[in-house]
């Protein structure tokens, strides 16, 4: 019923000036006044309107993401430049983005690590996302440098677990704390190398349409927030399935 007043309304709103002249034409006025009376006494059309636009907006989303993960496979999935935890040759990957300065990131920490546990052939790739502070593109570079060491994962684990701003100096004194040459990472964090995959991270996010973290992208499924570990588990599952 509430679709077909819309229909109705659309079309009467949408008469041409010339057929809004003749004498049959409709009173502008008086379609609204029945719109506004009919959802005035039926508000929960609104809700089911609202809703199925929500159902629509995400089944477009789902198949753009799709597509756009299909386009940048090899990005997401084989860059050298992104580190790899879990089972390097496992037989489904999960991508996250992150930001070490992100809550909900850190929330989702812990569940990831008992996922990594339990799952002995989930492949995992990184892709740090600094947008949320000048600091965050300072702890990427700092984890990224920690790469160059053979110590990713235990930099990366004590980013996450670390509160608070992370300064330069914080982040070098986690590195310390991870048993890493620090004066090798201060110089390698400023490189033109790392600096690029930071950048090319960025630009990744943007072209498949990541615009916050965590973000998840596993096997061809694109999944945005900070995912209950039994969400996580599925989805590596239907992967495996595919």
């Amino acid at each position: 019923m509430f679709i077909r007043v819309l229909a109705a309304t659309a079309f009467c709103l949408s008469l041409t000036p010339a057929l809004a002249q003749t004498p049959a034409a409709p009173d502008r006025a008086a379609i609204e006044r029945i719109v506004r009376d009919y959802l005035l006494q039926n508000p929960e059309v609104l809700v089911e309107a609202m809703n199925e636009l929500r159902r629509r907006q995400e089944l477009a989303a789902g198949e753009a993401s799709k597509q756009a993960i299909g386009e940048y496979k090899k990005e997401l999935f084989e860059d050298a430049a992104s580190p790899v935890g879990g089972n390097a040759k496992g037989d489904v990957t999960l991508v996250e983005f992150f930001d070490y300065h992100c809550g909900y990131c850190k929330q989702v920490h812990e569940p990831m690590l008992s996922l990594m546990r339990e799952d002995k052939n989930l492949r995992v790739v990184y892709k740090e996302m600094p947008i949320l502070a000048p600091e965050s593109r300072i702890a990427a570079a700092g984890a990224l440098a920690a790469q160059k060491q053979g110590k990713y994962v235990e930099m990366h684990n004590a980013l996450m677990s670390a509160r608070g701003k992370l300064t330069k100096d914080r982040v070098l004194a986690l590195a310390k704390e991870q048993k890493l040459d620090v004066a090798r990472l201060e110089k390698d964090m400023e490189t033109p190398e790392i600096q690029g995959a930071i950048d090319r991270n960025l630009k990744l996010a943007q072209a498949i349409g990541v615009d916050g973290t965590p973000a998840f992208i596993i096997g061809d499924q694109f999944a945005p927030g900070a995912l209950p570990i039994e969400q996580l588990r599925e989805m590596v599952a239907q992967a495996r399935k595919k």
